[in-house]
């Protein structure tokens, strides 16, 4: 594909293509519907999926929520579902009409533009980075303000070229998602595979003529007799790190390396984008890691509770945010304690205890305290985990491969709408 002349395309902004108003035939349908579809945060996708099982009736909605109609375009606005692209084109509503969260803005094309093109430049790359950057608010609460939005620049091709653009989109987009979904079931099973190793080791332990006891917790089932159960705050400290949007003297900071969720992966580290915080230099010692700290976080979307892994110190000084848990431990080894977390027992512990809301699950450290260890003699840890090690190997190496597979995707995905949305890619229209 070569670039494409921009002789034809317009500069507008959103604002010049959308409208706030309802049309007559919207406001007439608006008075009579008697059901409407209703869209809480989690009935939206990242890729523009929509879940319609919800219909309520219209006057139970109609007031203190976010209205749109057939053919509209809904961005989420607020962190994170805003960095996750969270948003569709609105299509088979109940009689064309439906109600959400109030965490949506809503982007009424006009015949200016084609609404699958609209919907496209909402999730390419210079919406949604722009759109980050601009956000306001507190930290956990920041928010995409309307002014961005409907101020944001673009270019406008004549609404065939829209067509086209949109019809290729649409079309390669499926292919890359059928892509995506099948590599993502390989990775689920090898990561099931992989727990269920995990989890029957640090439940039953490897020895199956050991007798066996009742733990007297419902995840854990039978243990081998000679094991404890211990609750982790006998076992470590449970650390809460630094928060980010705090109001400080920008004299006396100094700014230091610290991990946030993203970093913090099921198993292992991912330290290929270490962001830095501006921190007063007396707080450094306070929230720093220590190498041998099991790094857990907090929450965020339903995979990311309780993930965790084991500070390999590899950055000093490094600071970790409050969404992150550094769990130090003191009776237990850590990699038997990360191990520990990464069962099924413990992931139905940590669903259990979170607080749940619109667009994040949560668990308080108050409540991570609580979480019931299996605590065999040290020898028989460190046989166990030299085992897992062993054994997983193979498993961790296909789950990588599979999840960088995966992260390409994602970007050529990514790449390609906002390629073909700002003009530099030649389209020429699908033929069927």
């Amino acid at each position: 594909m070569t670039s494409v002349s921009l002789s034809d395309w317009v500069e507008v902004r959103l604002r010049d293509v959308t409208d706030k108003a309802l049309n007559p035939d919207q406001q007439v349908a608006l008075e009579t519907a008697e059901h409407v579809n209703f869209l809480p945060m989690e009935a939206i996708g990242e890729k523009g999926e929509l879940d319609l099982s919800l219909v309520r009736e219209r006057d139970s909605v109609s007031t203190g929520y976010t209205l749109f109609f057939e053919g509209d375009v809904i961005v989420a606005k607020i962190t994170p579902c805003f960095e996750n692209g969270k948003g569709a084109m609105i299509h088979g509503l109940v009689n064309g009409i439906g109600f959400g969260t109030t965490e949506l803005h809503v982007l009424r094309p006009n015949s200016n533009i084609e609404a699958r093109f609209l919907y496209y430049i909402t999730v390419s790359y210079p919406f949604r980075k722009l759109g980050e950057a601009n956000m306001t608010g507190a930290a956990g609460q920041k928010r995409v303000p309307d002014e961005f939005v409907r101020n944001f620049s673009i270019l406008l091709p004549p609404l065939s070229e829209q067509r086209t653009i949109a019809d290729y989109l649409d079309h390669a987009t499926a292919k890359i998602d059928t892509l995506i979904a099948a590599k993502q079931r390989l990775l689920d099973l090898l990561a099931e595979k992989r727990r269920a190793l995990i989890t029957h080791a640090v439940t039953r332990g490897l020895d199956a003529t050991v007798p066996l006891r009742d733990s007297g917790v419902e995840w854990l089932g039978e243990i081998p007799r000679h094991w404890e159960v211990v609750s982790l705050k006998m076992l470590a400290d449970v650390r809460t790190g630094v928060a980010k949007g705090r109001t400080l003297d920008s004299n006396f900071t100094v700014s230091v390396p610290y991990l946030r969720v993203a970093n913090v992966q099921d198993g292992y580290l991912d330290l290929s984008d270490v962001a830095e915080i501006e921190v007063l230099p007396h707080e450094i010692p306070s929230f720093s890691l220590q190498k041998g700290d099991v790094l857990m976080n907090e929450g965020g979307d339903a995979d990311k509770l309780g993930r965790g892994t084991v500070w390999d110190g590899s950055i000093e000084p490094c600071l970790h945010q409050n969404h992150v848990f550094a769990v130090r431990c003191f009776r237990v080894d850590p990699r038997w304690l990360s191990t520990v977390t990464d069962s099924n027992y413990a992931k139905a512990f940590f669903e259990s205890r979170a607080k749940q809301s619109t667009n994040l699950a949560s668990i308080s450290a108050t409540n991570l305290k609580e979480l019931p260890v299996p605590v065999p003699p040290q020898e028989e840890q460190w046989f166990m985990m030299h085992h897992l090690e062993k054994s997983s190997k193979t498993l961790d190496r296909l789950i990588q491969i599979s999840q960088g597979t995966i992260k390409l995707l994602h970007e050529r995905r990514a790449a390609l709408i906002s390629a073909a949305v700002t003009g530099k890619l030649q389209i020429e229209p699908i033929c069927n």
